[in-house]
């Protein structure tokens, strides 16, 4: 037999952005981010903004708290507020599960009442109308009316897994209407060094574009060398 875990683990050492490592990522388009990070970073598509962002302008950055639930329970979420700090993203793990609601309205005006800058959850949320009259940037799996427990085990600060990447405690959470990012807190300072030169070639393309650019010039002259195989069939 294995040995009972306690209802509820709570990390007290927490790593946190400086406030112009946080103001560096504010407005900041995700594939910005993720241009900077080599191309990843990013959450499983289905970790959407809320409605689609229609409802809501689910546009939010900020340094992850991170809560980890049981499916169908939410006892780590509601301990977190208790440690949200003005401008967290709280970053609840529901281990995937679809069954019922990891949230609703309550908890989002409570995350709201923290001063938090936005909820990810890789479950359902529930309560549309009031979620959308709370107006807190969200990011979940959809809509499902099921009520969840919150008995535990459950666990704050500690490493969750969410969307096929792991989220610590202190990681600086970019999300808007494209999705959610992550970007590890000991690789702030490359990424933002890193934005620089990602915004430098964003402006340049447009340019060409608003110039008329039909064509990839780098693919162009893929095509035109020698390394490239032409065939009738």
């Amino acid at each position: 037999m294995i040995e009972e875990p306690p209802r509820l683990t709570i990390n007290t050492t927490r790593k946190r952005p400086s406030a112009a490592q946080i103001a560096a990522f504010q407005g900041v388009p995700t594939g910005f981010v993720v241009d900077a990070m080599q191309g990843k970073g990013a959450l499983d598509g289905r970790v959407a903004p809320l409605g689609f962002g229609r409802d809501i302008a689910c546009v939010a950055a900020g340094p992850a708290l991170t809560a980890d639930n049981r499916p169908s329970d939410i006892m780590g979420t509601l301990a977190a507020l208790n440690y949200l700090q003005p401008g967290d993203m709280l970053v609840a793990g529901f281990c995937g599960f679809q069954g019922c609601a990891s949230g609703g309205d309550r908890v989002t005006m409570m995350i709201k009442n923290c001063g938090g800058a936005g909820f990810v959850t890789d479950g359902p949320l529930r309560d549309y109308a009031g979620l959308v009259e709370v107006g807190l940037p969200c990011w979940c799996t959809g809509l499902n009316p099921n009520s969840p427990y919150h008995s535990g085990p459950a666990s704050v600060g500690l490493p969750v897994g969410i969307g096929g990447v792991r989220v610590e405690t202190g990681d600086m959470i970019v999300a808007d209407r494209d999705g959610v990012v992550v970007v590890p807190f000991a690789q702030i300072d490359a990424v933002i060094a890193g934005l620089d030169a990602v915004r430098a070639a964003e402006e340049a393309l447009e340019a060409q574009l608003s110039d008329g650019l039909k064509f990839p010039e780098g693919v162009a002259a893929i095509i035109e060398g020698d390394d490239v195989a032409f065939v009738e069939r």
